[in-house]
């Protein structure tokens, strides 16, 4: 028998994920590391996010050296920033098929 028709997409995509990589590297904070700064990285943070701001995972570790409320807040911060930006890019590249409006 033939499959029954699928509903809508808006109706089974409750909303976006977006995910990025932080971290600290001599001091500097940056976002989506490469290979290289991620290896070399004082700290690192994993980042995954709802296109809403809620968060799904944070995951950071002080691979080698500690950090403080405020980098942590910083990285937080920057993360943010780089998963609004991901977003935007989700959004636009599906256009007028994007089904969260």
């Amino acid at each position: 028998p033939p499959l029954p028709p699928l509903p809508p997409v808006s109706t089974l995509v409750r909303g976006s994920v977006a995910a990025v990589s932080v971290g600290l590297l001599d001091g500097r904070a940056l976002l989506d590391l490469d290979y290289s700064e991620d290896k070399d990285a004082d700290v690192d943070l994993n980042l995954v996010m709802t296109g809403a701001g809620d968060f799904i995972e944070v995951q950071a570790g002080g691979e080698e050296a500690t950090f403080s409320r405020k980098q942590l807040d910083n990285l937080l911060d920057l993360g943010k920033r780089g998963i609004d930006t991901v977003t935007r890019a989700q959004r636009a590249a599906l256009g007028s098929n994007w089904p969260l409006d």
